[in-house]
C-alpha cells in the first residue's frame, strides 16, 4: 500500500511547512488501513479561496477553516475500484496487473482562519493546523461529525491519531 499526498501552499497568510504536513497525513492515512494506493491533496490557502469553496459548493457565506472533498463511493476501505486491479498494458505490449490508486480527495485548509481559532481555543497555530489537518482527512474516509455520538468518535479518532503522530508545537 503506497500514500501519496500532494500538499501545495497557497497563501501568504502563515509560513507551511510542506514536508511536516505530507508526513503527518501520510501517517494518518496509512493508519486509516485502506486498501492499495491511494492519493489525496492537502491544500493551504487564504480565506477568500476557502470563503469561495465554502459559497459553492456548500452554500455557506464567509470563509471556514477547514473544508474536505471527498470522492464519492470510494472503495478505499475494501472494495474494487472499477478503474484498478484490472490488467493494463504493460511497456512491452504484455499485459500487466497494476493497480491505479484511488483518489480519496481534497483538504482545504485556511491558516488565517486557523490561527483566530488556534488563539480562541488557547494552543499554537501549528497544533490547531495539525488538527485540521486529521480532521480534514477523517472526513476523506466517511466520518462526519454530524451527530453527537458521531462527533464523540470522530473527536477521540483525532486525539488518537494526533498523540501517534504529531509532535506538539512547542
Amino acid at each position: 500500500m503506497a500514500v501519496d499526498v500532494f500538499v501545495a501552499d497557497e497563501q501568504n497568510d502563515a509560513p507551511i511547512d510542506i514536508e511536516r504536513w505530507r508526513r503527518l497525513v501520510e501517517d494518518v492515512v496509512a493508519a486509516a488501513g485502506p486498501r492499495g494506493d491511494v492519493e489525496l491533496a492537502l491544500l493551504f490557502v487564504d480565506a477568500a479561496a476557502i470563503a469561495s469553496l465554502n459559497e459553492k459548493y456548500l452554500d455557506r457565506q464567509g470563509p471556514t477553516d477547514v473544508l474536505a472533498f471527498p470522492v464519492e463511493d470510494v472503495p478505499a476501505m475494501g472494495g474494487r475500484d472499477p478503474d484498478s486491479g484490472g490488467p493494463a498494458p504493460g511497456r512491452s505490449g504484455e499485459v500487466a496487473d497494476r493497480a491505479v490508486p484511488v483518489l480519496l480527495g481534497d483538504v482545504f485548509v485556511c491558516p488565517e482562519v486557523a490561527g483566530r481559532n488556534a488563539a480562541a481555543h488557547g494552543r499554537g497555530l501549528e497544533d490547531e493546523l495539525a488538527l485540521l489537518a486529521v480532521h480534514g482527512v477523517l472526513h476523506l474516509f466517511g466520518m462526519d461529525h454530524e451527530q453527537d455520538e458521531d462527533a464523540t468518535q470522530m473527536e477521540a479518532m483525532e486525539r488518537d491519531l494526533l498523540a501517534r503522530f504529531y509532535e506538539v508545537d512547542r
